[in-house]
C-alpha cells in the first residue's frame, strides 16, 4: 500500500486532504464545537492539545504506520474534523480506519458519510485491501450504531484492551468491512448520501417558503 505522500481523496462535500499544522486552528474550532474531548469514552484532543496530536499523527505518518487527514467541508470550505488509516498492514493487506473526530455541527449532515465512502474506497479499490478494520469504545453506543448500519460486522470485543487517561479500562468493539462485503457497504453509504441530499434539498425548499 503506497502511503506516501498521501493522497487527497475529494467527494461532492468533502475533500481529505493530508494532515498539516496549518490545520490547527480550525481543528481547535472543531474539538471546541460540542466540547468533544470531554465524552470520556473518546480520545479527543482538547484544543490545548490539538497541535501536539497533530505533531504526533504526523511522526506516525513519517514512520509508516498512519496516514493521517484534515476533513474539510468543501461548502464552507472549512477543515471540521480528522480521520487516519492507520495499523498498515502491507503483507495482510488490511488497514483500519479510525482515530477519528467531527465537529458537533458538521455530525449527522452527510460529511462523516461521504469521508468513509472516500477512505473505503481508496482502501479497496486503489489499495486492494481484503479488509478494513474499525475500532471503538464499549460505551461509545453511537459509534457502534452507525458501523452497524453502514455494514460493518463486529468481529468482536478487546476486553481490558488499553488504559484510558483517567485509568479506566477500555474494552474496544473491533468491526471490520471485508473484500466481498465492499459492493454492498458502498451501496449503502452511497443510498444514505443521495437521503441526506434529498431532505437538505427539502429543508432549503421550506425555507424558501417560510
Amino acid at each position: 500500500m503506497e502511503t506516501d505522500p498521501a493522497p487527497t481523496l475529494t467527494g461532492d462535500r468533502v475533500t481529505l486532504e493530508p494532515l498539516s499544522l496549518e490545520h490547527a486552528d480550525d481543528l481547535r474550532a472543531a474539538v471546541a464545537d460540542g466540547d468533544l474531548w470531554r465524552a470520556w469514552y473518546t480520545s479527543v484532543p482538547a484544543p490545548s492539545q490539538v497541535e501536539t496530536e497533530i505533531e504526533r499523527r504526523l511522526a506516525e505518518q513519517s514512520a509508516g504506520r498512519m496516514v493521517p487527514f484534515a476533513v474539510r467541508d468543501r461548502p464552507t470550505g472549512r477543515v471540521v474534523g480528522s480521520t487516519t488509516f492507520l495499523h498498515l498492514d502491507d503483507a495482510n493487506r488490511r488497514v483500519e480506519i479510525g482515530s477519528t473526530f467531527l465537529a458537533a455541527s458538521s455530525q449527522r449532515t452527510g460529511i462523516n458519510t461521504e469521508a468513509k465512502l472516500l477512505l473505503l474506497s481508496h482502501a479497496f479499490e486503489t489499495w486492494q485491501c481484503i479488509a478494513v478494520e474499525f475500532r471503538t469504545h464499549w460505551h461509545n453506543t453511537r459509534s457502534r450504531a452507525a458501523l452497524a448500519g453502514i455494514g460493518a460486522k463486529q468481529d468482536g470485543v478487546l476486553r481490558n484492551h488499553s488504559v484510558g487517561p483517567d485509568g479506566s479500562m477500555r474494552d474496544t468493539v473491533v468491526f471490520s468491512v471485508i473484500q466481498s462485503e465492499w459492493p454492498t457497504v458502498r451501496l449503502s453509504l452511497s443510498e444514505r448520501l443521495r437521503s441526506h441530499d434529498r431532505a437538505e434539498g427539502a429543508r432549503r425548499r421550506s425555507a424558501r417558503h417560510a
